[in-house]
């Protein structure tokens, strides 16, 4: 289902907007830092769904771009018959930020949808969208460009939300294979929280805050959806689920609209506590992703707060578009890969029959898997209740908030390693900034986990009933 929510600059108490969030898929997520990449002219990408998805789908090639942007983003390995490595978005060297979420259309639309959909998925407009845009608004453009030339494959329905330093835009694309998309303005004085994605009232023609394209409207009326006389068109009641914002949405978003109106504002700490709250943020949530929507003034400074899982029980921490990459212990493991429960980390009968043989490299392999760390030591807290879960929360915010800290003075130093042309070592501080503090949280979330397992061992309380402990959600 995923989660996203935007800030504006003017409720921040740093001056800039934030876009954070989390994915909600049953399978691996790592973290990857994808270079900038030129490629051959005539380049085409593989895009679309399989027949395998619920909406069943057939995969195209649509062309490459020369060149794609640098990026960050965390990759994972299943949803619905949606090809690996998928991505709910991410950070660009240009400083646009993506979130995809689940934005359900209305059943009709998703009855229409035809077999053997083609054209882009929500995770190929992610990664493209982050490939290519240089602004929120060129990203709006891309999606629609997209649908109109190739068409979109969807599971019912999707939407982004695209953000760079001034606005950010949600997008909307719906299922039916009629090329229907929709685009919002989210601006300075914005809170909207996404979970799904949804956008109430239009004009009837775009406008500098919304944006559709010419046959969207006229569309529902033909299909008798929406009566121009009966009042403005509203894109949840005619072409969504018509049940607007939920509960969930409706109240993460008053309570930082409370926030906002301290003289303080909303910091960093807010927007954790935006996306960690236990009444949000659970098992589903696949790891947490924090954007400052500022210009650092050079691109290597560009970067996001990450927590390799939900961040309720999980630290985020920095990492940077300028580092040379995560420690291995981030990237792809074979803990709840999927397809790789059938594979062996052995490459004798890769010719003959190269699906038995594994996706992911022995060297990653053999390291620990901070994704599966953190899912131990989520489950090993929620057996244990309220007061392992405060005690994780005051352990990982404090170890946040000396990091956020130390920013500047890492900021400068890069900015000095620059300005002297040592784009190297700019590179190489970066990096070990990032993977020292990325490990040093995985070593504490070990030992955690350890006390936390014989604690409960001493006291008889593992948890052997099928009915996990989990704390209650709003969603």
């Amino acid at each position: 289902m995923s989660y996203g929510i935007y800030i504006g600059k003017n409720h921040a108490a740093d001056g800039h907007a934030w876009l954070a969030g989390y994915g909600d898929e049953p399978s691996s997520h790592w973290l990857e830092i994808v270079p900038r990449q030129t490629h051959a002219a005539g380049a085409t990408i593989t895009v679309g769904m399989t027949p395998e998805a619920d909406l069943p789908g057939r995969l195209t090639e649509i062309p490459q771009v020369r060149e794609t942007a640098r990026h960050l983003r965390v990759s994972y390995s299943y949803y619905l018959g949606v090809p690996a490595p998928l991505t709910n978005g991410g950070l660009n060297e240009y400083g646009v930020a993506v979130r995809d979420i689940w934005s359900p259309s209305r059943p009709e639309l998703i009855a229409m949808t035809p077999a053997g959909q083609t054209g882009p998925n929500y995770s190929d407009l992610a990664r493209i969208v982050m490939e290519r845009a240089r602004s929120a608004r060129e990203g709006v453009d891309i999606i629609a460009a997209l649908i109109a030339e190739h068409g979109y494959s969807c599971y019912g329905g999707n939407s982004h939300i695209i953000a760079d330093e001034e606005e950010a835009w949600v997008v909307i694309e719906f299922a039916g294979g009629l090329g229907l998309w929709v685009a919002e303005r989210l601006g300075p004085d914005s809170i909207r929280a996404s979970r799904p994605g949804y956008i109430g009232r239009i004009p009837d023609a775009p406008n500098a805050d919304f944006r559709f394209p010419a046959h969207f409207v006229s569309t529902a009326v033909e299909k008798g959806w929406h009566d121009p006389k009966s009042g403005p068109f509203d894109v949840n009641v005619v072409y969504g689920d018509g049940k607007g914002r939920w509960q969930g949405v409706q109240w993460v978003e008053a309570e930082m609209r409370k926030r906002a109106e301290r003289p303080e504002k909303i910091s960093l700490a807010d927007i954790i506590w935006a996306i960690a709250t236990e009444k949000l943020t659970g098992d589903t949530a696949g790891y947490g992703q924090v954007v400052p929507l500022r210009d650092p003034g050079i691109p290597s400074l560009r970067m996001f707060w990450h927590a390799p899982v939900g961040a309720v029980t999980a630290p985020m921490v920095p990492v940077f578009m300028g580092q040379m990459a995560p420690p291995p212990e981030y990237g792809p493991h074979r803990y709840l890969t999927t397809g790789e429960s059938a594979r062996f980390l052995d490459n004798r009968n890769e010719d003959a029959s190269p699906e038995r043989t594994s996706r992911v490299r022995q060297g990653q392999e053999v390291t620990r898997s901070a994704f599966q760390t953190y899912k131990r030591l989520m489950h090993l807290a929620f057996q244990i209740g309220e007061s392992a879960l405060t005690e994780l929360w005051d352990h990982w915010r404090t170890m946040e908030s000396r990091l956020a800290s130390e920013l500047a003075g890492v900021t400068r130093a890069v900015q000095v390693l620059t300005a002297a042309g040592e784009e190297d070592l700019a590179a190489d501080h970066l990096t070990r900034y990032s993977n020292r503090h990325l490990i040093g949280a995985l070593q504490d979330a070990e030992a955690l986990a350890a006390a936390y397992e014989a604690r409960l061992r001493n006291a008889g309380k593992l948890n052997v009933s099928t009915c996990a402990k989990v704390p209650k959600q709003i969603w």
